[in-house]
């Protein structure tokens, strides 16, 4: 589950000995010593969302898909590396799972800096400020703050993640972990406001340079083949999620418990 997780990296040798490099001694070893395998892909191995989030393990799906960052690239060239590997005959762990995790939020995420979710950074500006920042949009389908994501709450996370790791019948391949729901930003911020007890106040601030073009304006998770597998789990609304996260951690005493 470990990586180099920050969109915005560009020392692309680092990212090779810590997100490639590292996975293919883990797999090796896993396969060598008969241990199950579950690791963290990323939705950010779809780019731009334009060819689909379908979780699809053959290699003509594979192929079609354009990460935005090296983040990315490094994700969906393990997966690429997998589907080879399997292709080829070679040894494989006896049960493992690549999960395509959408844009995780909870706690105990505190020491990520600025690859914090956005729902901790949005608590402490509503707190701190009364005010949210968002990013305006420089693509015209989308207004400021409308931007969408697939946002899921952690715990759905390591439900999903435990449940393969006990569940004999689920295929080994590359999984979605999401909520199944897209929803924007301002959504998130609005919620936000709300749980606090503070009227709304949304400032819009410009994209980035460095993430111009590299920028995902869109992503929901596909389900159905998680849901095939056999995981009957109903996903956490965002509400529901936010409101654990603000009211069970992030204004408590202790926001590691």
């Amino acid at each position: 589950m470990g990586a180099i997780s920050t969109t915005v990296e560009r020392d692309v040798d680092l990212i090779v000995r810590n997100n490639f490099r590292l996975s293919v001694d883990l797999w090796n070893w896993c396969a060598a010593q008969r241990v199950p395998y579950i690791y963290a892909s990323s939705a950010a191995t779809y780019g731009d969302g334009r060819r689909g989030f379908e979780d699809a393990f053959d290699d003509s799906a594979l192929r079609a898909l354009r990460p935005l960052n090296p983040y990315g690239w490094s994700k969906h060239v393990f997966d690429r590396w997998v589907r080879a590997e399997q292709d080829a005959g070679r040894a494989e762990p006896p049960k493992w799972a690549g999960l395509k995790f959408f844009n995780v939020y909870g706690p105990n995420e505190y020491h990520k800096g600025n690859q914090r979710s956005v729902a901790v950074q949005l608590f402490e500006q509503i707190r701190d400020d009364d005010a949210a920042r968002l990013f305006k949009s420089d693509d015209p389908d989308y207004p400021d703050g409308g931007q969408t994501r697939d946002f899921v709450w952690v715990g759905d996370c390591v439900s999903v993640a435990l449940w393969l790791l006990d569940a004999d019948t689920a295929p080994s391949s590359l999984y979605n972990v999401g909520s199944g729901t897209a929803r924007t930003f301002e959504d998130k911020a609005r919620i936000t406001f709300d749980l606090l007890g503070k009227p709304a106040n949304i400032e819009y601030i410009d994209l980035p340079d460095k993430l111009r073009g590299k920028y995902q304006y869109f992503t929901l998770a596909a389900l159905g083949k998680l849901r095939q597998a056999g995981y009957d789990k109903p996903t956490t609304s965002l509400e529901d999620g936010l409101k654990a996260y603000v009211h069970g951690y992030l204004m408590s005493d202790d926001s590691f418990r």
